[in-house]
């Protein structure tokens, strides 16, 4: 299968904080540049944030199965002190908040009008969440 090693850009149900970059830079990484590779393609990441990512996407998307249904892998894994790494870019196109900015359930719930000022909006909400 291909694989991408994605580092602190795209992480599993999460992606990196906008240290120098803007919300425009990091929607064409991960939803132009990352989404058009097959979907089989494995992502390697470079922190294993997977449950707590998961559980904030919940907090996105709490009626979204393919998250809960992650989630409950995840802290399985974990508790078995195994990984969640890697994932697929199929899974992050159907559980991570960032990836799904052009979703317009999404948008709406988060009072948004473009994928951008949702990626914005995501990466604040997350950025303030303390779950």
């Amino acid at each position: 299968n291909p694989a991408v090693f994605t580092g602190d850009t795209l992480f599993v149900a999460g992606c990196g904080k906008f240290f120098e970059g803007t919300a425009e830079q990091m929607y064409q990484s991960l939803c132009v540049t990352l989404a058009a590779l097959p979907k089989p393609t494995q992502v390697y990441c470079g922190h294993e944030y997977t449950v707590k990512n998961l559980e904030f996407a919940l907090t996105v998307e709490p009626n979204n199965g393919k998250i809960q249904q992650k989630l409950a892998w995840a802290r399985q894994q974990r508790q078995a002190d195994l990984p969640t790494i890697p994932s697929t870019l199929e899974e992050e196109l159907e559980t991570n908040p960032f990836m799904r900015v052009d979703k317009p359930e999404i948008q709406e719930k988060l009072g948004c009008k473009s994928p951008i000022d949702t990626m914005r909006e995501v990466r604040n909400k997350k950025d303030q969440w303390r779950g």
